[in-house]
């Protein structure tokens, strides 16, 4: 048996599933945050398996990403061509995936269709009967932007120092990062923003219950902040213009590594008499790939804190009781 035979299995057309295990749901409620999800010190046994790999197999790059799902069960869901943002075409109708679970001595294994993929020490090994398939490396990716210095004439709003530029309530955990909730005191009109941020390891939520937040350019209009690693990319899951636009690539990486949105904002513009002659514009790059460009928001976002208006606002980070961190936050304003 040739080795693209024993790929193909794992990429077949009945492995092809709508991805209902982290599907959108319409919880709204915030639930108490539990903070050991933020820190990295205290994960389960599932976590070293979850992330992303890489590899050559039968002379075709692929990604694989492995999502956890809580109590040794996973979602493993195959990019032919590479990861996102790394070689996926995005063409959805060619993701593959297939479920797996943890073994007595920490590896996992997937099986779809007759192929097996067993994942130990960081590498995938694809088989089928015995046979050879490939192997696929552990990646940890990393922004571009990540560790950005502020330019010359920015707003420096959260290096670690301090809460100054912050209205009261904001909160810094110990190992000086900011939490969820916060707004800043001065209000900005349009401005070029950077902030990094950490999504909480929560393998038992699901939808907007799993690493909810969110980064509000004047309070009005929101880019979402979710763990959608893994997911399709709709516009309430991470990169997301909530209710207004999806991101082009769903490039959220796994839970507790950092992550960037560069933002460009272009206020919206209102006449002598309040009336909006242009709306509000945006774009964004999430870990250095532009998933928005220069995309035009009509209205203020669902859950916004302020409607639209002429007058400036400040920036805001939601809390939707998920124990979300950022960091390296600065602003230069146009």
């Amino acid at each position: 048996m040739k080795k693209k035979d024993i790929y193909l299995p794992f990429l077949s057309a009945a492995a092809l599933i709508t991805f209902t295990f982290l599907a959108p749901s319409p919880f709204s409620a915030r639930a108490a945050a539990d903070p050991d999800a933020a820190d990295p010190a205290k994960v389960d046994a599932d976590f070293a398996i979850q992330g992303e790999y890489t590899g050559m197999v039968d002379g075709q790059k692929a990604g694989i990403q492995i999502v956890a799902l809580g109590d040794g069960n996973f979602e493993g869901i195959l990019f032919p061509g590479g990861l996102p943002g790394d070689g996926w075409d995005g063409n959805r109708e060619t993701l593959r995936k297939a479920p797996g679970k943890r073994n007595d001595d920490g590896s996992a294994t997937f099986t779809k269709d007759g192929a097996t993929a067993v994942v130990r020490d960081g590498k995938i090994t694809l088989s089928e009967n015995g046979e050879d398939g490939g192997n696929m490396e552990r990646v940890v990716r990393e922004s571009p932007t990540l560790g950005a210095k502020a330019p010359e004439g920015a707003v420096i709003l959260f290096d670690g120092g301090n809460l100054e530029a912050w209205q009261d309530g904001a909160r810094m955990t110990d190992d000086k990062l900011l939490m969820e909730g916060a707004n800043t005191k001065d209000k900005f009109g349009s401005f070029t923003a950077h902030v990094e941020f950490r999504l909480p390891y929560q393998p038992k939520a699901r939808g907007q219950g799993r690493g909810n937040s969110g980064f509000y350019s004047q309070s009005r209009y929101e880019v979402q902040m979710l763990d959608s690693f893994g997911l399709e990319g709709r516009d309430n899951e991470c990169g997301g213009i909530y209710t207004v636009a999806s991101p082009s690539v769903n490039m959220c990486f796994p839970p507790l590594q950092w992550q960037t949105y560069d933002v460009e904002f272009t206020a919206a513009e209102f006449d002598a008499e309040g009336k909006k002659t242009k709306n509000a514009r945006l774009t964004v790059r999430h870990n250095g790939v532009v998933i928005h460009d220069n995309i035009e928001v009509p209205k203020s976002t669902t859950a916004a804190p302020l409607g639209e208006g002429p007058e400036p606002g400040p920036l805001h980070f939601q809390n939707h009781g998920n124990p979300v961190r950022y960091r390296n936050i600065w602003l230069v304003k146009k």
